[in-house]
């Protein structure tokens, strides 16, 4: 029996992931791990707050380990975090470390070389499978969830807050990855067959977080819009 954790971004890819999981004998689920902002004690690219992925572990009913980096980390501190969690795991008995990850090959190779360095194998349920197949996934098995963050010069403010389903991904823009793999949209996963009960919010406010600035002929402003949800 493999004893694992799955690294939980709170969207649903992760939650697919883990729905995957939860189906194959072989695998033990012990916890799962998510990344979070010191400064804003939120989850890092997603921007969810710490008290709504405590609301999302209770109703998955897993026990979640929080792994805290700084604002903006650079890879040196961000490394120096996960192998030291990745010891204690190891210390913990677990042997594999589940990603969502679906096809950026040089994502894939940092996080397999991360988990080498500590001892621990590395398993991406969801590797190379096609999107319209991922999508249609999401839709049958009855998962629900909502965009948290788009690109604010790819998607736009038009896409911050949409629902999931066959109008999203039928209507993304022409270039867009359906599933956001290129970053163009992270969730928030509210409902689906993972969840003891669909988990209730409401939403806030929409924040934008400059990336960089390029100087041309114009300046130009990058970066994302999180949508706080509550």
């Amino acid at each position: 029996m493999t004893k694992a954790v799955l690294f939980w971004s709170a969207g649903k890819d992760s939650a697919m992931a883990l729905n995957r999981l939860q189906q194959d004998p072989e695998m033990e689920i012990m916890a799962l791990v998510t990344t979070l902002n010191e400064r804003y004690k939120r989850i890092s690219m997603h921007g969810i707050s710490e008290s709504m992925l405590d609301r999302q572990s209770g109703q998955l009913g897993i026990p979640l380990i929080k792994m805290w980096v700084p604002d903006d980390p650079d890879n040196s501190s961000y490394e120096k975090a996960f192998l030291k969690l990745c010891r204690e795991l190891k210390n913990e008995g677990i042997d594999t470390l589940v990603f969502g990850d679906i096809f950026l090959d040089d994502l894939r190779m940092y996080r397999e070389n991360l988990a080498h360095k500590a001892g621990l194998k590395v398993h991406f349920p969801l590797w190379k499978i096609p999107a319209d197949q991922l999508v249609a996934e999401f839709t049958n098995t009855g998962f629900r969830a909502i965009t948290c963050c788009v690109q604010s010069n790819g998607l736009g403010m038009d896409w911050i807050g949409r629902q999931l389903g066959p109008d999203f991904f039928s209507k993304l823009p022409a270039g867009a990855d359906p599933c956001g793999e290129n970053g163009e949209y992270h969730t928030f996963c509210y409902d689906g067959p993972v969840f003891n009960r669909q988990i209730a919010f409401k939403t806030g406010e929409i924040v934008f977080k400059p990336v960089n600035i390029r100087q041309s002929d114009k300046t130009e402003e990058s970066g994302f819009l999180y949508l706080d949800i509550l």
